[in-house]
Parts: structure tokens; sequence; C-alpha cells
């Protein structure tokens, strides 16, 4: 199968945590810039994800809790997105993209999703009868050309990724703080190994790089060796 060079790419916290709390109305972006010893250094965070691949993933679920359903229409940008969604994105949100994406494709399990609305010479739709990354991902190279893809999605969808063996990097920016909380989402969610013959499923890493940046923050970068 040819498929995208994926990288995870995604700010944590020291105990890996990609959120601030267990509801959707906490979130780094919004809660960090209000925290002392932790806003100091987080602008070096959106300062390397410009430099990511110009192909980027992300999950319906993620982008509606950053508000694009309600956002106005945006600047065209160099990146082309692909975003998995049943039911989170509205119309607008959906326009959004579009907007703002060189290419946008959407992957849905859902026959009656909003984008089936929308006409649009850059909106693509890859219609699964039920998410099947793998497909998503060769249908990506093959009729778009997308040969590296940065994942920035949620921890359940990191998940399918790993155990999937669909990660070839992980790339962390980890910033200083400690979140806790069982129920808080982790870079990696979904399904828990309970079974010593599932350790197959784990995800090994060969460390490439560390980079000390400012204000306690770290870079992280990791091949995926299985």
């Amino acid at each position: 199968m040819q498929r995208p060079v994926t990288t995870l790419f995604l700010l944590t916290s020291v105990d890996g945590k990609i959120t601030t709390g267990a509801t959707d109305r906490l979130d780094f972006d919004r809660d960090f810039p209000r925290i002392p010893g932790v806003r100091e250094g987080l602008a070096q965070y959106y300062d390397i994800e410009q430099t990511t691949d110009l192909w980027s993933l992300n999950s319906g679920r993620v982008q509606e809790k950053m508000g694009v359903n309600q956002k106005e229409t945006p600047e065209k940008t160099p990146v082309s997105f692909v975003l998995i969604d049943n039911h989170h994105l509205t119309e607008q949100g959906i326009r959004y993209f579009c907007a703002r994406s060189q290419q946008f494709v959407l992957v849905t399990s859902n026959q009656k999703h909003p984008a089936f609305g929308v006409t649009s010479e850059n909106l693509h739709i890859i219609l699964q009868p039920k998410l099947d990354l793998a497909g998503a991902l060769e249908r990506l190279n093959r009729e778009f050309g997308c040969q590296r893809l940065t994942i920035q999605s949620g921890g359940t969808l990191n998940e399918l990724f790993l155990r999937e063996k669909l990660l070839d990097y992980v790339d962390l920016v980890v910033a200083p703080v400690l979140v806790g909380g069982k129920d808080t989402s982790t870079l990696i969610d979904g399904r828990s190994i309970t079974d010593p013959g599932d350790l197959s499923g784990l995800g090994v890493l060969s460390l490439e790089s560390v980079q000390q940046l400012e204000g306690s923050y770290l870079r992280l970068r990791y091949k995926v060796l299985s």
C-alpha cells in the first residue's frame, strides 16, 4: 500500500495530556495563554507548527471544539486539510475549510453530512461504509499526491493510527505543566491493552532529536519502529 509518511504532531503536558481537562470548555489554546509559567513559551509551538507538512489531518470534533462552525471566512493558506467527521461540522464549518485550504478532503461515513450540500472546486469527499484509515491514506496518496501528512487529532483517533500501524514519526512539544485527571484526554486514548498478547499493538519509538526550547519547553522527535 502506498500511503503518505505520517507524523503525529501535538502539544502535550509533561504527563501526556493534550487538553487541560475532561470537558470541551477546557483547551490548551484557550487556557495556556492564561497560565503564568506556561504562556511565556507557548508561541514556540505555533512557530514550529508553521513548519510542518503541507497536508494536515484533524477530526471534526476537535475543530468543532475550536469553534470553526462559528468562525468567519478565513484567508487561504498553503495547507491542504483532511478532516475525519460524521456529525460535528456544520455547513459553515465546511465552507470555512474550503476557504482556508488548498485542497480540502472530508472523510465520512455519513451519507447525509452537510458537506454534500456544499459546492466548491477544492472540496473532495471520501465516503466510506465505516472508517477505514488505511484506505483513506491510500486514496490521499493516489488521488491527491499527498506524500507527507501531519496528524493533529484527538486521543481516540490517534489510538486508531497507532493500533493500525499508520504512524511513522511522533513530534511533540512538551509544555512545562502537569495536568492530571484520569478522564482528561491524552496523546493516545481509545482502547486499552488488557491482555499480554496485545503487546504487539504498542508503538515502539526511537528518539531522533531533543531540543530544549525557551521557558522550559521541550521538543521531542521520534521515529516509530513498530
